[in-house]
């Protein structure tokens, strides 16, 4: 369920990263594929209202193992960066009617567990706000 509670305590024009942690199921829910089938789908439908909102996908990869922490709970199965430029946009996007119809149905078919944390910069070798999607 969004935080939105939480989201607006967060300054809604400063950009953020969000910090994906993804867990897939074995079998889409729906029945069609792998959770990761599902969540591939999900990701063709985001990227173009990513996009349509200023944001990027700025990296995404396989978690492969827990290099330090408790490793319970911590077993996920991918993780992506997903760079906004405004909180707001993030909101948007994920409580747009496209995104709640279109979108979310394979998010929940495919993911077994999806938590994103909102980021701000404390440092980057990259600007956020100068971030041009290339």
């Amino acid at each position: 369920m969004l935080n939105i509670e939480g989201l607006e305590r967060l300054d809604a024009n400063a950009p953020v990263v969000m910090l994906n942690l993804m867990r897939f199921h074995a079998h889409s829910r729906d029945g069609d594929g792998s959770g990761w089938d599902a969540y591939l789908r999900y990701s063709a439908i985001t990227v173009p209202m990513i996009r349509a909102r200023g944001g990027t996908l700025l990296w995404t990869g396989e978690a492969k193992a827990v290099a330090l922490g408790p490793h319970d709970g911590n077993d996920w199965d991918f993780v992506a960066l997903v760079y906004y430029p405004t909180v707001a946009a993030f909101i948007d996007m994920m409580t747009s009617e496209a995104y709640e119809t279109q979108a979310d149905p394979h998010r929940v078919n495919g993911c077994a567990e999806h938590v994103i944390i909102a980021t701000n910069e404390a440092y980057s070798k990259f600007r956020m706000s100068s971030h041009r999607d290339s």
